[in-house]
């Protein structure tokens, strides 16, 4: 059986969208330090282009990595952030739970670009939910909660402890509340 952090390609085309905005928010912090390196770039209009129909998950699948890689590029906190960001933009084409990722870590990114800003992972947090489309809300929500399931990114891994953690439990408070 599938994991429900799956989603359905349907469904994955839905957040891919919102994920690959989310990543693109703070993508100049990545391409600020990273100058020739497109793949963080990449990895965002790949999201796009899948959330499109334009291709197909089991070629994206195979690409996943190539945008998360981009943070080998960086040295600076935010800009890795931010290409981990794009990374898991990426790769929704493979699981739906990476859009949570993609917020995560664009959250991520801001807070740590403006660290005298105590609000700007928040603020961050606030954009994507008021940019979730009522079809984007609707597929999160089939989404298992953050450590419900080990089967995916929503398990045990790197999105599981830290300000990752807590911005996908804030994301997916509110859209239970709502």
């Amino acid at each position: 059986m599938a994991s429900p952090q799956a989603l359905s390609e349907a469904d994955r085309r839905l957040v891919a969208m919102w994920a690959a905005d989310c990543a693109e928010r703070v993508l100049a912090l990545f391409e600020a330090e990273a100058l020739t390196d497109d793949r963080a770039r990449d990895g965002i209009a790949r999201a796009r282009a899948f959330s499109r129909g334009e291709l197909s998950a089991a070629g994206e699948i195979r690409r996943r990595f190539v945008a998360g890689r981009a943070a080998q590029s960086a040295t600076g906190p935010a800009a890795v952030a931010a290409a981990r960001a794009a990374g898991q933009a990426s790769g929704v084409a493979h699981m739906g739970a990476h859009a949570l990722g993609a917020a995560a870590y664009a959250a991520k990114a801001a807070e740590l670009a403006a660290p005298d800003d105590l609000d700007a992972r928040a603020s961050e947090v606030r954009w994507q939910l008021a940019h979730m489309t009522a079809e984007v809300r609707a597929a999160h929500k089939r989404l298992p909660a953050l450590g419900e399931d080990s089967a995916g990114p929503l398990g045990s891994g790197l999105l599981a402890s830290g300000v990752l953690a807590k911005t996908i439990r804030d994301i997916q408070a509110e859209l239970s509340s709502s």
